[in-house]
C-alpha cells in the first residue's frame, strides 16, 4: 500500500476531513511541497501511557512500525539481554 501524499494547499483546504480520515483508517498521510515530503500526519494511538512523551506513545502504541513485522529478527532476546541488561 502506498501512503497518500498531499500538497500543503490541499491539506490546508481539507484539514478537518484529512484528520478524520487518518484517525478512522489508521493510515498516515504525507504532506509536502513541490514533490518534496515535509511532514507526516498519523493517528494518535487510542491506548497510550500519559507518563511517556507523545512521540514515544506513537511509536509504542500505534501501528507505525507494523511494516517491520515481516522483517527477520537480527538479534535474539538473549543477544539483547547480554548486551543491554
Amino acid at each position: 500500500m502506498k501512503i497518500k501524499t498531499l500538497s500543503t494547499t490541499e491539506a490546508r483546504a481539507r484539514l478537518g476531513d484529512i484528520v478524520s480520515e487518518v484517525h478512522t483508517s489508521g493510515i498516515g498521510v504525507v504532506i509536502g511541497r513541490r514533490d518534496e515530503p515535509l511532514a507526516v500526519l498519523v493517528s494518535f494511538p487510542r491506548a497510550y501511557n500519559r507518563d511517556l512523551s507523545e512521540l514515544t506513545n506513537i511509536n509504542a502504541y500505534s501501528k507505525s512500525f507494523d511494516f517491520l513485522a515481516d522483517e527477520p529478527d537480527l538479534y535474539s532476546r538473549a543477544d539483547l539481554k547480554k548486551k543491554y541488561v
